[in-house]
């Protein structure tokens, strides 16, 4: 299983921001993990243009966007951005795209949120065909009607995976991508209900082994803390309160909330974690790393410690 870590803007000024992700990316390379998602956060940072600024300050890890929505544009201008990208990083980019939530296309863009399934399937037709550049992506379906000439070809095989939570868009990402990413999904859910479904359907289509690439908080914590790490991961990452599409993910599972996902405790039970989720068939794990205390240093020191053991953990694992 390969490791990787989430790297978002999060609070701040800026500048502060950029100077903050590209010091976490440097991190994550020198640590020896594998690969860094960039979450589309939909009120800050762009996250393929922070992935290009990774690029510039890396050599070997991977760098993924977890996850574009694809409502947002057309996706002739996302394979552009994302080709500009991929060069930028000299084939280092995994683009990971999804169909987003209501709360995000309906109430924040305005735009309708009706067969995202539908949409997704079309939408990929297009960011197939342009992986064939440079010459002219041609492709008809129910949504798009392209005619455009591209210029701008991958430099490297570029993966693209899909946030992928419900049957018809695990067969979606099975036949269509090269896997998907995944948030509140727990063991049993990935064992029981991803895998199967999604390798299914690559098998059909003909494609190799999707990658499962599951999100998960973790915090190194003593074992009086536990308790208070999942209250704080249930305080600050409450998305499936609002979305139905994480909801239905975890009644595919043992977690209730995002707390139960969580790798927390030492160094023993973190790993323990990630055995769970490995043997469950997940083939990248993502972490947020989730610090705790009641003040800024207590956060901070909170984070470097975890950084400390997640970097001993993974060189253990090779």
């Amino acid at each position: 299983m390969r490791v990787g870590v989430m790297i978002g803007p999060e609070r701040g000024d800026a500048t502060k921001k950029v100077e903050r992700m590209m010091a976490d990316i440097v991190w994550a390379e020198e640590a020896g993990l594998d690969s860094a998602w960039v979450p589309q956060i939909p009120t800050d940072f762009d996250a393929l243009i922070t992935v290009a600024l990774m690029g510039t300050k890396t050599s070997r890890i991977e760098i993924g966007t977890a996850v574009v929505p694809l409502q947002a544009q057309h996706p002739i201008a996302l394979a552009r951005q994302a080709l500009s990208a991929h060069a930028a990083t000299g084939g280092r980019l995994a683009l990971g795209v999804g169909p987003s939530h209501h709360w995000i296309i309906e109430d924040m863009l305005g735009l309708p949120y009706e067969k995202p399934a539908k949409l997704t399937r079309d939408y990929l037709e297009v960011l197939n065909a342009a992986q064939q550049a440079p010459g002219e992506v041609n492709v008809v379906n129910s949504t798009y009607n392209v005619h455009n000439p591209l210029d701008l070809g991958p430099v490297a095989p570029m993966p693209i995976l899909v946030a992928a939570l419900g049957p018809v868009m695990l067969d979606i990402a099975g036949q269509h991508t090269d896997g998907t990413i995944l948030w509140m999904a727990d063991e049993r859910a990935i064992g029981d209900h991803v895998v199967p479904k999604i390798t299914a359907a690559a098998e059909k289509a003909g494609r190799g082994a999707p990658r499962i690439v599951a999100g998960i908080p973790v915090c190194l914590c003593a074992p009086s803390q536990v308790e208070v790490a999942k209250e704080r991961a249930n305080r600050i990452l409450a998305e499936a309160e609002v979305s139905p599409n994480y909801q239905r993910l975890l009644d595919q599972g043992n977690a209730k909330d995002v707390g139960d996902l969580c790798a927390v405790g030492d160094e023993e039970a973190i790993m323990k974690r990630f055995k769970q989720f490995e043997d469950a068939g997940v083939t990248d794990l993502s972490m947020r790393l989730l610090p705790i205390g009641d003040t800024r240093d207590e956060l901070i020191a909170s984070k470097y410690r975890t950084r400390e053991v997640i970097a001993g953990l993974v060189a253990d694992m090779r």
